[in-house]
């Protein structure tokens, strides 16, 4: 396993993160113990969660995902080995169920978050503390395009960045990250950490796959400069790039096969690109999966490729991308395609 710096800390974190999300919908207790059981002794030592899941979010399964990890932590006292990440959500007006539907990311909001994850996980501290989106009208969750909103009674960034920044001063957070952002919240963030002394951002979780490759534009600069990292989710895209779900095919079990409103990755152009990489991959030989989050893992804005998997058969197989070295054809190959269709489902 190749380890990276979380940040500017001296934390090193597992290239791959276990993803959780799955667990206690379409995974089990018993299967999510087994997934940590194998991705640690893979040398896999960062996990991330969220208030949020189980997903698709809702009530009977509200915090269920962090209930299972703190169940493990408590019947496998291995804490101490894990690089704990988890989320308090932004605003929750499409989900009532979480504080009513009016979480909002302000000190009362967010310290109520982190005590109730912190009970659910069992746990006194959390490694690395983030906020799941901003509260603020930004382009995030499949959208690529500003749109001028009036969000002037939105909490302000340096607000919420002094709530993480008690929580860390307490040491119920050692770290803060920032998720589904933008060039300029991000700058923000570490605008008000730099001139005030507040808690630095050491990364930022956004979508990053073969079929978007948007945070290149604005983002990676600012990732490669201030050593704000990029925590890479649905690297897959929802599983697509494995090419199960080409020429209408509809696994079962398969989350895009249950959740059938999960269409960010399943357009026309998103389609095309899907085929052109899978083809691409098994022109060389390789698993389409595992080719695309080899690419992923070598960027060089990444800290840590979040995988999530609801098999073991696919948690090996992503955890074994680690030892797959791309080609300089195989790279090529997946630039032309890129060059031809680019960032067809941001």
């Amino acid at each position: 396993m190749q380890y990276r710096k979380l940040g500017h800390t001296d934390i090193d974190v597992s290239v791959i993160c276990l993803g959780t999300m799955t667990w206690g919908e379409q995974n089990s207790q018993e299967q999510g113990f087994e997934q940590m059981d194998y991705a640690l002794d893979q040398g896999v030592n960062f996990f991330d969660s969220a208030e949020l899941y189980a997903i698709p979010p809702k009530a009977e399964t509200y915090g269920r995902t962090e209930e299972i990890i703190g169940n493990w932590f408590a019947k496998t006292y291995k804490r101490d080995r894990v690089i704990l990440a988890t989320k308090v959500c932004g605003p929750t007006g499409w989900c009532p169920h979480i504080r009513e539907g009016k979480a909002r990311l302000d000190k009362k909001n967010i310290f109520a978050a982190c005590e109730a994850s912190l009970k659910r996980l069992k746990t006194d501290y959390i490694d690395l503390y983030q906020v799941h989106w901003p509260e603020r009208k930004a382009n995030f969750f499949g959208q690529l395009g500003y749109e001028p909103q009036d969000d002037h009674e939105a909490t302000p960034i340096i607000e919420t960045l002094e709530a993480l920044s008690e929580l860390v001063a307490a040491g119920k957070v050692l770290h803060v990250g920032i998720s589904n952002e933008t060039p300029w919240g991000l700058m923000r963030y570490l605008h008000a950490a730099d001139t005030t002394g507040l808690a630095r951002i050491v990364s930022i979780q956004n979508p990053y796959s073969l079929l978007n490759r948007s945070f290149e534009v604005g983002l990676a600069e600012i990732s490669c400069r201030e050593k704000v990292g990029l925590l890479a989710y649905s690297p897959l895209a929802f599983g697509t790039l494995s090419g199960k779900y080409l020429h209408g095919a509809k696994p079962e079990g398969a989350r895009i096969t249950l959740f059938s409103d999960y269409t960010r990755y399943t357009g026309v152009r998103g389609v095309a690109a899907t085929e052109s990489y899978v083809q691409l991959a098994r022109k060389h030989g390789l698993d389409p999966a595992q080719m695309a989050l080899a690419f992923v893992n070598t960027r060089p804005f990444l800290t840590s490729t979040i995988i999530g998997a609801t098999t073991m058969a696919q948690l090996k197989s992503n955890i074994a991308s680690t030892d797959l070295c791309l080609s300089d054809e195989v790279l090529a190959g997946i630039e032309s395609i890129h060059a031809g269709n680019p960032n067809p489902c941001p």
